[in-house]
């Protein structure tokens, strides 16, 4: 009896670690959801629901009107099921490149429009992602924040794949929109430019090029962000004031310019980042009055 116990033990034991070897139950999509995010559950992706997506209205971001026509009339074609591009925002930090794509799904969530928000070391997932939105009556945009390749990251390969198109069709309901800092999304040395070689006058850019290149050029909308003028940073500062229930007087306005000279730079982020901190000393001392 004490020997069959002892097998039974062992047979226990040794299905509960044949258990462990098999790949868990992934939680099923919440459809009902506008936005979702790529990440790791039990070794394997599935999609998370946002459930507080951040509602950013198209009419508070500020001087980018041509760049805010372009990707909502891109988006527009996008919904109605005509052609568009997968679009690349490049340009300075702080400037409204993340908030145009994060005011679209705002804008346009009840037409139909989805998020799909993926991390840059989750791109090689991208063609799984494709795989369980395809069939999906939504329209999908794939959302790549600040996108760079380090200069042995191979994860850039996935995107052109799913940009391009494999063997498998491109997904009719998917499109990636990417924002950036730098125009090129991969390092460029002087090496690369060396190996460029010369024919009868001609130059001819090395393979190396070429590849950092060609991953920007399958985007086919590019829109170029610049760094906010005193004026503009300042109109900025004094909209965003006055949405915290403050008026932009002579104080607020030699304020704005010394948090901006202590950032270093002009930016809309910049603009609201002062915003909240003066609105908040602001109501901070009437607080204490009150006391």
């Amino acid at each position: 009896m004490d020997k069959l116990t002892h097998l039974i033990e062992r047979a226990e034991g040794l299905i509960s670690q044949l258990e462990n070897l098999l790949p868990a139950k992934i939680s099923p999509v919440d459809w009902q959801a506008f936005a979702w995010r790529w990440v790791k559950q039990n070794n394997q992706g599935r999609l998370q629901a946002v459930a507080h997506p951040h509602h950013i209205a198209l009419a508070d971001i500020y001087f980018v009107d041509a760049q805010k026509t372009q990707i909502v009339r891109n988006t527009q074609q996008f919904l109605q099921g005509f052609t568009a591009n997968n679009v690349l925002l490049t340009g300075a930090r702080g400037t409204g490149k993340s908030s145009l794509i994060k005011a679209l799904l705002t804008a346009y969530a009840a037409e139909g429009l989805r998020l799909i928000e993926v991390e840059k070391h989750d791109l090689v997932h991208l063609p799984e992602i494709v795989e369980i939105i395809r069939n999906r009556p939504e329209k999908f945009i794939i959302f790549c924040d600040d996108l760079t390749f380090d200069a042995n990251d191979e994860s850039y390969k996935a995107l052109k794949v799913v940009l391009d198109g494999s063997v498998a069709s491109a997904s009719d309901n998917m499109l990636v929109y990417a924002t950036s800092n730098r125009k090129n999304l991969m390092p460029e040395f002087m090496a690369d430019n060396l190996a460029t070689k010369h024919w009868d006058g001609e130059i001819r850019p090395s393979d190396t090029i070429e590849e950092k290149t060609a991953l920007a050029e399958r985007f086919g909308l590019w829109l170029s962000f610049y760094a906010f003028d005193q004026e503009e940073y300042l109109a900025i500062c004094a909209t965003w004031l006055k949405h915290f229930g403050f008026e932009f007087d002579a104080a607020a306005h030699e304020a704005a310019l010394k948090f901006t000279h202590t950032r270093g730079a002009r930016s809309g982020r910049v603009a609201y980042q002062f915003a909240r901190d003066y609105a908040g000393i602001k109501q901070l001392a009437l607080s204490a009055l009150r006391q």
